[in-house]
């Protein structure tokens, strides 16, 4: 049985692309043709969808063809064939991959002319992977250098142990000592929750 591939697509055939009568109808994009698929395709085997291209949409050659497509649902494809939206507010690229913050939902749709089953826009849980710009070398050499003076812990964001290091003298050598291994092991990070450059 074949059902709508994918299932929230709606063709919009009055688009300039859908209307180049030199063009053969089974050479049109996605955007002006409604397709069905089976969805008892084995999955990650290719197959073929029923593609129909509507009376609205301009183009030569037979108006009912097939279309090869990997058989996928959208949601599974391959990162390269859908766009997401960027982190979300509160993601943290630091820290332990089991927590909470370290991985947020991310709103996805694939890209045109990609043939999958389900839905073509689609929610997908992704980690937590962005940068502003704070370099792991940097933080190495202000901890080893003035890290009695809580220059480390400034650069990263933390200001509030910043000022403790600077007011203790690094905890008298020993909070200096301590944090050059932290920040040389990767363990603090930027307090924003960003990755190292």
């Amino acid at each position: 049985m074949l059902h709508p591939c994918p299932i929230d697509h709606t063709p919009t055939p009055h688009q300039a692309q859908c209307q180049d009568p030199s063009l053969s109808c089974s050479s049109l994009p996605l955007s002006c043709i409604s397709c069905s698929c089976p969805y008892s395709c084995k999955y990650g085997a290719s197959s073929n969808a029923s593609c129909t291209a509507p009376p609205e949409a301009r183009c030569e050659g037979a108006r009912n063809f097939t279309l090869q497509f990997q058989c996928s649902y959208c949601y599974l494809t391959d990162d390269e064939t859908h766009r997401c939206s960027t982190r979300d507010i509160g993601c943290r690229s630091v820290g332990s991959p089991t927590s909470k913050s370290h991985w947020y939902i991310a709103n996805c749709t694939t890209r045109e002319n990609t043939i999958c089953l389900g839905k073509q826009v689609f929610s997908k849980k992704k980690e937590c992977n962005w940068t502003e710009g704070y370099s792991w070398k940097t933080a190495c050499i202000l901890s080893i250098t003035l890290g009695g003076f809580g220059a480390d812990r400034f650069y990263l964001g933390h200001w509030q142990e910043g000022i403790g290091k600077l007011f203790s003298f690094g905890g008298l050598g020993v909070w200096t000592l301590v944090d050059v291994v932290l920040v040389s092991t990767g363990y603090i990070g930027p307090a924003d929750g960003s990755l190292y450059i």
